[in-house]
């Protein structure tokens, strides 16, 4: 209780000062003031068209839970509820942040740090909901099973967010880069482009919204899959423990944020990612002997993920630059040289995944407790990662702003701010999708402990059509996710040649407007499918059935996710590694054929691959709603 104690008092201290900080920087230009305001409105816009069509789904569901258990119903409610605050929170503190931070350009450090640190106070703000939302049920509710509507509340809005924002923005990206750069060569963020706006605002919706909704969802269900496991549990196992081990996401960020201050920002976040592992390793040893070698395996696994992910997509680093050579040869073999790239980048992720479980479950004095608090020291770093993440899209909004308004000297050190921005991008979605499936496994965990599963049989011929049920599920949504980019963008494309051609002034309402229109009309069906198979396959198959069923969709997703993040941040970083003059710079051959390499990987890095995290949550989340609700066993 201490602990969610001071944790409460610093983030809302923190957000204070930042509210401070925000109020004494005023955008002096009318032109940045102007366009930071389109910017937000459209992603505002956005939100709450795709909020319109949640709450439907939302009034649904609670209603059919509420027949079952009220306590539960309220608390999906309540799940969902916080899931769209965090969403729009740390939207609004991103848009807010893009236009300051070109005004900060004078100097990079300063610049640099108000777009981290605001990040980082949407990055707390997302952490305490989490904690708040599931402290207070537990505090107050015997029943613990009740959790698990508040965390598939969460898991079932972050689909909507991380989906809808995921088709949203690429959508819009490809289609402007397609017309813009490939058909017409004009710049990526150039004023002529009337889709540069839908892609600015592309930014906000999927790699802020989305991603904070993703990564809350994480956290959440962490958390409450090792409750229900102690609570459940045949030995006594303390409930509130992981609660304190969830606190060190926020006080492992503040005390990094207090002791590494210095530092150019490349080396500055560097430092920051490896000071927030070594404080999370004390506070853990502090707060539990008992169960350290659990959490440690977890939270040693996610900095392994970071650094493997960092590797194969970083411009710096081999693998991207292999593939910006392959773009000499031509567009295909840039693709090819991608995909080969993104398939060996999954092994590390993988391995380390089967190690820190492992270690987890053997080292623990409850095997499948111990899983579960792995996932917690996985995400122990999430005040930092997640900041880092946030960071990305407001200073790529900074660089789109700055050339939207004829600023060389302040884009070109947007880019360099933006460049760092891309790792951290790609090092966020490869952390969320480790702990993404660190937390599925606890979930697993969490559904055999409550369906009364101590043996599944995989031999069992209802097991094998599960597994391969299972096993189809994300190439289903994934094909779903990534044709809902390939169809919006149809609708796109025509109206940006029709602008451009008319020579008037781009309506980029316009092509707002049809994104959104679009991509919402698209979300529906991969919502649906996720939702409803666990429940169909449950009812059909049997509970050990199902067991096999979030097993196959596990492993296949996770692995797929990998892939397809780590293909598409490498061919994007290949892109902007030619683009600084490397291999003849923009406008070359070898450019062309790899903006055509980073549009085919764009969905696969912020569509498909990011939303297949949910997947596997919501799946497991529903299994294990089913198994509670229809009293399987």
């Amino acid at each position: 209780m201490l602990l969610l104690i001071i944790s409460v008092v610093l983030v809302v201290a923190f957000l204070a000062y930042m509210l401070v900080w925000h109020a004494k920087s005023k955008i002096k230009s009318d032109e940045i003031r102007e366009l930071s305001k389109r910017i937000r409105g459209g992603a505002r816009t956005f939100l709450f068209q795709e909020y319109k069509v949640i709450f439907i789904f939302i009034i649904l569901i609670t209603g059919v839970i509420f027949f079952a258990n009220r306590l539960m119903a309220l608390a999906f409610f309540l799940g969902s509820l916080a899931s769209i605050i965090v969403g729009f929170v740390s939207m609004t503190i991103a848009t807010a942040t893009n236009g300051k931070t070109v005004e900060k350009l004078k100097s990079l450090d300063n610049a640099f740090k108000f777009a981290f640190y605001s990040g980082t106070a949407a990055s707390l703000f997302s952490i305490l909901i989490a904690l708040l939302g599931v402290a207070l049920l537990s505090f107050f509710i015997a029943d613990k099973n009740v959790l698990l509507g508040f965390a598939f509340g969460a898991s079932f809005i972050a689909l909507f967010m991380r989906v809808g924002g995921g088709i949203f923005t690429k959508a819009a990206d490809v289609s402007a880069d397609l017309v813009g750069k490939v058909e017409k060569g004009i710049a990526e963020d150039s004023p002529e482009n009337p889709a540069v706006i839908a892609d600015q605002v592309g930014d906000n919706v999927g790699d802020v919204a989305g991603m904070g909704a993703d990564l809350f969802e994480s956290f959440v269900e962490s958390i409450v899959a090792a409750i229900i496991i102690a609570a459940t549990a045949s030995v006594a196992l303390d409930t509130f423990l992981p609660l304190r081990l969830a606190t060190v996401a926020i006080l492992s960020a503040f005390l990094t944020l207090a002791f590494v201050r210095k530092g150019k920002p490349r080396a500055l976040l560097s430092k920051y990612l490896a000071a927030s592992f070594i404080f999370a390793l004390v506070l853990f040893i502090m707060i539990t002997r008992e169960f350290f070698v659990s959490v440690a395996a977890g939270l040693l696994a996610g900095l392994i993920i970071g650094l493997s992910t960092n590797y194969y997509t970083d411009p710096h680093k081999k693998p991207v630059k292999a593939i910006a050579s392959a773009a000499t040869k031509g567009a295909s073999i840039d693709v090819l040289a991608g995909l080969t790239n993104g398939m060996i980048s999954a092994v590390v992720p993988v391995f380390m995944v089967c190690l820190a479980t492992y270690i987890a479950y053997t080292f623990s004095p409850h095997g499948l407790f111990g899983i579960a608090l792995s996932a917690i020291g996985m995400l122990s770093m999430l005040g930092i990662v997640l900041a880092a993440d946030y960071y990305g899209p407001i200073v790529d909004n900074a660089a789109g702003i700055s050339e939207f308004c004829g600023m060389t000297k302040e884009r070109a050190k947007a880019d360099t701010l933006d460049e760092i921005g891309n790792t951290t991008a790609a090092i966020g979605k490869g952390f969320a999708i480790g702990s993404a499936a660190l937390t599925a496994l606890a979930l697993l965990a969490t559904y055999a402990t409550i369906a009364g599963i101590k043996i599944a049989n995989l031999l069992d011929i209802k097991a094998v059509i599960a597994m391969l049920i299972g096993a189809i599920m994300p190439f289903w949504f994934s094909g779903l996710a990534i044709g809902a980019v390939d169809k919006t963008a149809e609708h796109i494309i025509p109206e940006i040649r029709k602008q451009l051609k008319s020579k008037k002034e781009p309506d980029y309402n316009k092509v707002i407007a049809i994104t959104t229109r679009y991509s919402l009309k698209q979300l529906v069906m991969p919502a649906l499918i996720a939702v409803i198979m666990p429940f169909a396959v449950g009812f059909l198959l049997g509970k050990n059935a199902l067991a096999a069923f979030i097993a196959a969709s596990i492993v296949t997703a996770f692995v797929l996710a990998v892939f397809m993040a780590n293909a598409g941040a490498s061919m994007d970083n290949a892109k902007k590694y030619i683009e600084t003059g490397k291999l003849g710079g923009k406008g070359s051959e070898a450019h062309k054929a790899s903006v055509v390499g980073d549009t085919v990987g764009d969905p696969l890095k912020d569509t498909a691959g990011p939303s297949l995290n949910i997947l596997i949550k919501i799946m497991a989340m529903a299994s294990l709603l089913f198994a509670t609700l229809i009293n399987l066993v």
